[in-house]
């Protein structure tokens, strides 16, 4: 599985981004496609999940703290997970990953649940 993210860029505080995640290959073999995110001198974590399960929208998690801002969605036709990104603030700014498998519930906000990565993009947000 190959995954190509994009839609990174630099906003001011308040604004809003949307990333984007596409995937190639062996699509089959995975059923949830995640977004990470790590900023300077932190540890990479975990930012939503979107998983096949749950009918054409599919069952999403995100992390506490970001849930009310941002969005998970997927177009299935294009293989394609968003991350819509609203009231951004300075805090948001890391880069953004895009990863995808096949993970347990209990491990699918974990990243080492996820084999296949993207290659990142940056997200920088100006106060």
């Amino acid at each position: 599985v190959q995954l190509q993210a994009s839609g990174g860029g630099l906003v001011q505080a308040g604004g809003s981004l949307r990333l984007s995640c596409a995937g190639s290959g062996s699509i089959f073999s995975i059923n949830a496609m995640a977004w990470f995110r790590q900023a300077p001198g932190k540890e990479r974590e975990f930012v939503a999940v979107i998983r096949w399960s749950g009918g054409s929208n599919g069952n999403t998690f995100y992390r506490d703290s970001l849930k009310d801002r941002f969005t998970i969605s997927r177009d299935r036709a294009k293989n394609t997970v968003y991350l819509e990104m609203n009231s951004l603030k300075p805090e948001d700014t890391a880069v953004y990953y895009c990863a995808a498998g096949r993970p347990i519930t209990s491990s699918m906000r974990s990243d080492s649940a996820y084999p296949h990565w993207g290659q990142g993009t940056q997200v920088t947000v100006s106060s």
